[in-house]
């Protein structure tokens, strides 16, 4: 594949991520406010703790740190998981009346579901960039920074990106002590609920 092509395809991929798992859902989720639909609303809530994993690569990224390959991998894997695994969630909002509120949710889930497999499934050939050095300096790889970095000229011109990488695994480290508790203490606790008995 030729590295113009390459760089294409990665751009079209930040620009559906930024549509997909930024804009629709944050207006699917002012929408459920304002009809309060709270399953939509409490499932939407999962939703953004579990893809914030993609503004943590972002960061991890800008900071030149490979291991934001893997985490951008794994956000792929989680986001259709949050958003398909409660039971009682998936219950009630199958319950409801039709309304164009649900049609929209339920297509965004669909879509946003089918774009992170086939992201997860995509990505695959550039989990070498998380792991070896040399392959992280490649142009294969290197063309996956270039949107970061263009991020960060936007919104953060005065940090250097190093500073910006430290926030990134600080944000990492939360994470995954969050996520830790969540799959050791809670999950055991609740099970499928989305609610706390």
């Amino acid at each position: 594949m030729s590295q113009d092509l390459l760089r294409s395809l990665v751009w079209m991929d930040y620009r559906l991520a930024v549509l997909f798992t930024v804009i629709l859902p944050l207006i699917l989720l002012i929408w459920a406010f304002v009809k309060r639909a709270e399953a939509m609303q409490r499932l939407l809530i999962i939703y953004w703790r579990v893809a914030s994993l993609l503004a943590i690569t972002i960061y991890l990224l800008i900071g030149n740190f490979p291991i934001g390959f893997m985490t951008g991998f794994l956000a792929c894997i989680l986001i259709p998981l949050s958003l398909w695994f409660w039971a009682d969630l998936n219950e009630e909002i199958y319950e409801q009346s039709s309304s164009p509120l649900k049609l929209t949710f339920t297509s965004w889930r669909w879509a946003v579901s089918v774009y992170s497999i086939l992201g997860a499934i995509a990505s695959i050939p550039f989990l070498q960039c998380a792991i070896s050095q040399a392959a992280f300096a490649t142009p294969f790889c290197q063309v996956w920074l270039e949107a970061p970095l263009g991020f960060k000229d936007a919104f953060h011109p005065k940090y250097q990106p190093g500073f910006l990488g430290f926030l990134g695994i600080t944000a990492l480290i939360i994470y995954v002590l969050y996520f830790g508790y969540f799959v050791l203490v809670r999950l055991g606790k609740q099970g499928r609920s989305a609610v706390e008995q």
